[in-house]
């Protein structure tokens, strides 16, 4: 079954609590028949590889236009122009994050917002230092010509949602909108349910599954990203040790400025980050790779909001702050945590445009 075909099993299955696996370092090696190994700077063959920095780093599923950045700095050699030998690891559905990060399996992960709160209250030393998507791309899809028209018309309609939604969007839904546990039904990554009931929803992403419907259910769903709605968690982050930040910042703003170069090199071309995603991830078709990357510009994902001014990677206080409040509010979040332990704004909100 091709990638298109397939839902994305993603971040949900990672947001909403910091769970142990045996199989996760397995799945983060790439050992499930996605890749034969991960993805490395042309520099770590060659006799120049001594002279750079090895840096790791944790994707949180099976690469994806949602990674392009990444890889196209990989790509187009603009780590090995920071000094870094980087190797990307690809994640998957049994990956977690901040125990591969604390063990030092990987320099930096792939973060989320949310998470990186609740690592704070849970004692766990992991920052958060650059955010690349400025809105996450969490959407809910409706049937057309059922009057449907705004967020608020799903009150009180069955909705397909996975299990970390209790921890992620769920209380924010309930907490602005009136939603009620009463809606929810089990969603397992497959949309047979939702094409079925033209009275249902369900969640998704909106770079992959609103085009995944239209394949399959031959309609075009109606969408709703919850960005746009008041719900306003950073996505696709850039999050590490505090030891790294504290003893080596150089490697870490190396890194940060890399990668940011990076997503501004993808977001106008991203033929050579592709071509190594497709082979980190033999699934990935060019249909879907296409798909994604429109959605990522059409919805403002990554270049909005703060970014506009202070380029990709931005990040407020204010922004953080208000997630936290709201959530708190659905009683995602102690009321006294603190918040300024999950993020720094040290290395990112410089203004920085295209290489």
């Amino acid at each position: 079954m091709s990638k298109i075909d397939s839902i994305h099993r993603r971040k949900f299955l990672q947001y909403g609590s910091l769970l142990l696996g045996s199989g996760l370092v397995v799945a983060c090696n790439n050992s499930s028949n996605k890749a034969s190994s991960p993805i490395t700077s042309p520099a770590s063959n060659s006799s120049s590889s001594g002279k750079l920095d090895k840096v790791t780093y944790g994707t949180n599923w099976y690469a994806e236009a949602e990674h392009g950045g990444f890889y196209q700095a990989i790509a187009t050699g603009i780590y090995q122009e920071h000094g870094l030998d980087v190797t990307i690891k690809m994640g998957g559905p049994q990956v977690n994050g901040t125990q591969l990060l604390m063990g030092g399996a990987v320099d930096f992960f792939m973060g989320y917002g949310a998470d990186a709160i609740q690592a704070v209250e849970q004692g766990i030393p992991k920052v958060t230092v650059a955010a690349i998507f400025q809105k996450d791309p969490q959407v809910l899809m409706a049937h057309p010509n059922t009057g449907v028209k705004t967020l608020a018309d799903l009150k009180g309609k069955p909705i397909f949602v996975s299990g970390t939604a209790n921890t992620t969007f769920w209380p924010f839904l309930k907490a602005k909108y009136g939603f009620t546990d009463d809606q929810k039904r089990p969603y397992n990554f497959n949309p047979g349910p939702f094409l079925a009931d033209k009275n249902s929803v369900q969640q998704g992403y909106v770079t992959s599954e609103p085009g995944i419907v239209k394949k399959q259910g031959g309609f075009e769903p109606v969408v709703f990203l919850l960005a746009d709605y008041g719900y306003t968690p950073y996505s696709t982050t850039i999050e590490t040790k505090r030891e790294l930040v504290e003893k080596n910042p150089d490697l870490v703003q190396r890194f940060v400025d890399a990668s940011i170069k990076g997503w501004y090199s993808y977001l106008q071309d991203p033929t050579p980050g592709n071509k190594l995603i497709k082979q980190a991830n033999p699934e990935m078709t060019d249909e879907l790779l296409t798909y994604s990357v429109q959605k990522l510009k059409e919805y403002g994902l990554i270049v909005s909001g703060d970014a506009e001014k202070m380029g990709i990677g931005a990040m407020t206080e204010a922004r953080w702050k208000s997630l936290f409040d709201t959530m708190s509010k659905g009683g995602v979040f102690k009321p006294d945590t603190k918040l300024q332990n999950a993020f720094t704004l040290k290395f990112i909100n410089k203004g920085l445009k295209s290489i």
